[in-house]
């Protein structure tokens, strides 16, 4: 097993991180090169796995834009939704469970995918995450700046953000652990808000606390009342596709994997429990603003966490809850900083961009990557005002669909992994930890994400979005049949 001190494997010097399960770990390690430092190091603990994993998911999405599902949806239609959102994103995360502790390796996915699809299709995955992130560091900084100037009227935003940039990009510099420290932080403060969120409105829903507009218990009636579909059945398959994007961020435990202790242990562990307390949040979230606002007005001008917390005469809700949202908003800019920037050190590591990005510190931190990735999400921020309408949109607009193709992959992949351990005469024995209930888990994974991508083109909405991702992946794999001509043309 790989202790808290080991650095993962640099492919210069050693074959990159092995399916053999039994080893628990990378195959080999490197302190460093000739040219510095090229090793990350296995900081991070189960308790930072779960946080990260659940901060990821839990963001603006269901303290802002959930009431919107409900209005789209129907109280019940956003149950279905987020109940197949949540058992979507469980099976692909038991594939990645079984994929990262056979090869817990950072940027894992796109390594799997280089070797289980393509070399082409893990650039790809790779670059389109990376893009992803980077855009969302742009719309989160802008964000962070916005809700400042809610508490400092007449402050310049830019500087907000300024001061925030600087902020999560020293956290990442630090260590992996202070990134990891942080997070846990950051999360936990989402938690404990969606708590006392489920905790206050369970007690409005039975009569304990008085709420506006009810002379008696609301109890459950208003989740039927205008019957179990208001709008339809259709408007469900719309939602489903952003319910998924909404739980996008569980697969940042795919990114971690090379710098997690005893991953064969702790991932596996903090799936799970992720999964649980997933399905209780946003479900549970989704039952209390139903069950306490008609749907009509869920959340359409408001954020449904206000609305419910003003109805319970809740002082400073409108306060709680920016700040709240603020934490989400640096939670998310801290994991997207995070993933970015070990998404080029696993590029560099693996040979397919130029090796200086793969070099770190002696904290194990690959500054000139992290640099990098900040001055993409700094040239996103920009984009957001000279060029709005098409490189930020794309990126944006484009990010969600990044993230269920990663699904897709990892589903493959893992399909793909099986079936070369049963050509090898191995058995799942060796592995400390294996996808249940195989194939179905991976097929099922596979057709509902895939399903999530068809419906994104079904629906206008968001078919603009499909077009973005469409043409940002043709570039990518156009980009590495270049890079491959090239280098033949050196090699011969």
């Amino acid at each position: 097993m790989a202790s808290a001190t080991t650095t993962t494997t640099d492919s210069r010097t050693a074959e990159p991180a092995t399916h053999d399960a039994a080893a628990g770990g990378t195959a080999g390690a490197s302190n460093g090169t000739a040219n510095g430092h090229t090793g990350l190091q296995r900081k991070m603990e189960t308790r930072h796995l779960m946080m990260i994993s659940l901060g990821g998911v839990i963001g603006t999405g269901l303290f802002l834009s959930s009431g919107y599902t409900i209005h789209q949806a129907g109280p019940l239609g956003t149950i279905l939704a987020y109940a197949v959102g949540a058992l979507n994103v469980y099976m692909v995360m038991l594939c990645l469970g079984e994929l990262a502790t056979a090869m817990p390796q950072t940027g894992s996915f796109h390594v799997y995918a280089g070797r289980f699809i393509g070399p082409g299709t893990g650039f790809t995955v790779a670059i389109i995450y990376f893009l992803a992130w980077m855009g969302a560091l742009g719309s989160e900084f802008t964000a962070s700046g916005l809700i400042m100037q809610k508490w400092f009227p007449g402050s310049p935003a830019w500087a907000w953000s300024a001061l925030f940039i600087a902020f999560i990009f020293t956290l990442n510099a630090l260590s992996v652990r202070s990134f990891a420290e942080a997070e846990f932080w950051f999360a936990g403060i989402k938690v404990v808000a969606i708590i006392v969120f489920i905790a206050i409105g369970a007690l409005a829903i039975i009569g304990v606390i008085p709420i506006a507009g009810y002379s008696h218990a609301p109890g459950l009636t208003n989740l039927v009342k205008d019957g179990v579909f208001p709008n339809g059945f259709a408007p469900v398959f719309s939602t489903m596709s952003t319910v998924a994007f909404a739980f996008s961020g569980t697969e940042l435990l795919g990114v971690t994997a090379g710098e997690t202790k005893d991953p064969g242990k702790n991932i596996p562990k903090a799936i799970h429990t992720t999964f649980w307390r997933l399905a209780i949040f946003f479900i549970g979230s989704i039952v209390v603003m139903s069950a306490l606002i008609p749907w009509q007005d869920a959340g359409v001008d408001k954020s449904p966490f206000v609305l419910v917390f003003d109805a319970i005469g809740l002082p400073f809700a409108g306060d709680i809850m920016n700040f709240v949202v603020l934490t989400a908003i640096l939670s998310a800019a801290n994991s997207g900083l995070y993933a970015s920037t070990r998404m080029l050190w696993s590029l560099s590591n693996e040979h397919m961009i130029p090796r200086v990005f793969a070099r770190t510190t002696k904290h194990g931190v690959p500054l000139i990557a992290l640099c990098t990735a900040m001055v993409g999400g700094l040239m996103a921020l920009l984009s957001s005002v000279t060029a709005a309408s098409v490189i930020y949109l794309a990126l944006v607009s484009s990010a969600g669909l990044a993230i269920v193709i990663v699904w897709v992959v990892l589903a493959v992949c893992e399909i793909r992994f099986r079936l070369e351990m049963r050509r090898e005469g191995r058995g799942v024995d060796e592995l400390s930890f294996h996808t249940p209930a195989w194939p179905v888990v991976p097929i099922v994974a596979l057709v509902l994400s895939v399903g999530t991508i068809i419906l994104s083109g079904v629906y206008e909405s968001m078919r603009q979005s499909l077009i973005y991702m469409a043409v940002i992946v043709a570039l990518c794999y156009a980009v590495y049949g270049v890079k491959r001509l090239v280098s033949a043309r050196r090699r011969g």
